[in-house]
C-alpha cells in the first residue's frame, strides 16, 4: 500500500474526512467526560477521568496516523469503528475504496 498514488484531490479528499473522524471521535470523548464529570460524587474520581483520559489519548495517537503509506488501513479502522462513511471518503478512487473495504472487513474480523 506505500506504493500507491494520492493524486491533489484524493489528498484533500482524505485530508477532509481523516479531520472530521478526528473531531468526532474526540467529541464523543468529550461527551464521555462530561457524563463521568456529572455522575463523579467523590473528588478523587478526577484521578479515574485522568486515567482514561490518558488511555484515549494513547489509543487517539496510535490510530490517527496520516502517512499515506498506513492511510488505508487508518480508514479501514475508522470505518470499521464509525468514525469515518464511504461519503466521507467519496472522491478517492475505487482501487483505494476497495482497499479500505478490505480493511476494514479485517479491523471487524479481528474485532469478532
Amino acid at each position: 500500500m506505500a506504493d500507491l498514488h494520492w493524486s491533489h484531490a484524493e489528498k484533500a479528499v482524505a485530508r477532509t474526512a481523516f479531520d472530521a473522524a478526528l473531531s468526532r471521535e474526540l467529541a464523543a470523548i468529550r461527551k464521555e467526560v462530561e457524563a463521568m464529570l456529572q455522575r463523579s460524587t467523590a473528588p478523587t474520581e478526577i484521578w479515574q477521568l485522568h486515567d482514561f483520559l490518558s488511555e484515549k489519548r494513547g489509543e487517539v495517537d496510535r490510530k490517527y496516523d496520516y502517512r499515506y503509506s498506513v492511510l488505508i488501513s487508518v480508514f479501514g479502522r475508522l470505518l470499521h469503528e464509525a468514525w469515518v462513511s464511504e461519503a466521507d471518503l467519496a472522491g478517492l478512487s475505487s482501487e483505494k475504496l476497495q482497499l479500505i473495504q478490505r480493511s476494514a472487513a479485517g479491523w471487524r474480523e479481528v474485532d469478532a
